[in-house]
């Protein structure tokens, strides 16, 4: 967690809605909400989450052995492919404002990502 962080209670988020989504929005900084003194989620402004999502995408995708994988990304498809000597392998074409970690799991890996 960055050390900027703030944590504030539900109850401040029910009743700050649009306040919160500003600052966050702003800031680019999470915000931890908790409920009954336990951390239940993070809320993230959108910019934010499409790049760590892109990122996850990236790192399990070189988990793969794929290392030169190219995107072009036309909002909101994205193409993943490869170029392999004269070959272009296509690995994924997506929506692009879908969770690509969970896609691109069941996509090359088969199965799901707890």
């Amino acid at each position: 967690m960055h050390d900027t962080t703030q944590i504030k209670p539900i109850s401040h988020l029910k009743t700050h809605a649009a306040q919160v989504l500003a600052q966050i929005t702003t800031d680019r900084e999470p915000l931890v909400i908790i409920q009954n003194g336990e951390a239940r989620a993070v809320l993230q402004d959108m910019a934010t989450y499409e790049e760590s999502q892109d990122t996850l995408a990236m790192l399990m995708l070189l988990a793969l052995g794929i290392q030169d994988y190219r995107q072009v990304f036309f909002k909101p498809y994205r193409l993943i492919y490869r170029l392999h000597g004269k070959q272009v392998v296509v690995y994924l074409i997506a929506d692009g404002r879908r969770d690509m970690p969970s896609l691109l799991a069941r996509r090359l890996l088969g199965h799901s990502v707890s």
